[in-house]
């Protein structure tokens, strides 16, 4: 064991509660989720920040020590990488992510430039045995939200689902919660899917949400195919169980992407819970692809559009006359946005409500 003190210590850590001043060992478990501590060897010009846990963007310089977590990210725009099969002091490997995420096998992207490359210089201990200087390498799992079972009556849950990654997701769910808070709307909010990152759902606290979860919260760093549904699940409960007005819910990714947003709309009960879908798309293609496949795979449809394909009016035409959806440009139509919604919810709230009278009273003939 030896101190080190750390420079910048990454979001993705956040609920540890990590001190400045680490003791790292030697040992360190090659899993996702593991805090390592590690040197940067090399300056960047853009994409050259770190999220702390205070949320602050912070830049990073050759020599800075920071504390971040192994874990993966397959991305469409940035740094794809992967936890390697170990890991030992002396290590070169990559910062992933804005968010502390660390792998191996990253490349130059366009838009981002090289990799941040750093120095692994241990695994940071966490000391959880009273009266013992017995350390164990902390892990980001350990800190996580208890798990609570999706169950009863649940408010309105608005989704938003993409085309892919930059959709425009954080900015429409942004723009609904800020028009539902305004009008005295009790609104929770929560980032299911995706690779460890604030930022979004401190964009919704700051729009009026309260609470904002992220999946990071329930002690996963990049969500899969594996953990999406169960997180996801955990994450909406913890929202419900405050009994807020209404839930606003991102998908992160898209439809088709690696993170987990195709088993977590396979899941009976996550689908059952959805009140009203909000699809982003940059394109006319991806609007039409994003509502053929909520239609055909998962028997969901979109109540709006939103995204870059309604940044003019003919893609707005296109939406509403060829796919015979509403659609709204979030940041211009932030109002029509939420009124379409709210029809939408009362209109679907109606007919379950009459369904289940219908029944009830066929019950008493």
């Amino acid at each position: 064991m030896r101190r080190v003190q750390i420079d910048k210590i990454a979001s993705v850590t956040l609920r540890l509660g990590l001190e400045k001043n680490a003791v790292l060992g030697d040992e360190i478990p090659a899993v996702e989720g593991t805090v390592v501590a590690a040197r940067v060897k090399n300056a960047k010009t853009m994409y050259n920040t770190l999220e702390d846990v205070h949320g602050r963007m912070v830049q990073l310089y050759p020599g800075d020590v920071i504390a971040g977590a192994l874990g993966h990210r397959d991305a469409l725009y940035g740094f794809s990488g992967y936890v390697p099969e170990a890991v030992k002091p002396g290590d070169e490997l990559n910062v992933l992510n804005l968010g502390g995420v660390i792998g191996a096998g990253a490349q130059a992207a366009p838009g981002v430039g090289e990799p941040f490359r750093v120095e692994v210089l241990g695994s940071v201990l966490e000391f959880p045995y009273v009266g013992t200087r017995v350390g164990v390498p902390a892990n980001v799992a350990r800190a996580a939200l208890p798990p609570l079972e999706l169950g009863g009556a649940l408010p309105p849950v608005i989704a938003l689902v993409g085309t892919c990654m930059d959709a425009g997701k954080t900015t429409a769910a942004c723009v609904i919660i800020g028009e539902l808070a305004r009008a005295g709307r009790r609104v929770a909010a929560g980032k299911l899917t995706g690779v460890s990152l604030r930022r979004d759902v401190l964009q919704m606290k700051d729009s009026g949400a309260e609470p904002a979860l992220v999946f990071t919260d329930f002690g996963v760093v990049t969500t899969s195919e594996k953990t999406a549904a169960p997180t996801g699940k955990a994450l909406l409960a913890h929202l419900a169980d405050g009994e807020p007005d209404v839930i606003v819910l991102e998908l992160g990714d898209g439809l088709l992407g690696t993170y987990g947003v195709h088993a977590l709309l396979d899941d009976p009960a996550f689908r059952s819970s959805l009140t009203a879908i909000v699809l982003c798309a940059q394109d006319p293609v991806g609007a039409w692809g994003g509502r053929q496949i909520l239609r055909d795979r998962y028997g969901l449809s979109a109540a709006a559009i939103c995204g870059r394909v309604t940044d003019t009016i003919t893609g707005q035409r296109f939406c509403r006359e060829r796919l015979e959806t509403p659609a709204w440009n979030a940041l211009r139509d932030g109002a029509s946005l939420v009124q379409t919604l709210e029809a939408h919810i009362a209109s679907t709230t109606s007919s379950v409500v009459a369904t289940n009278g219908a029944a009830l009273h066929a019950g008493h003939r």
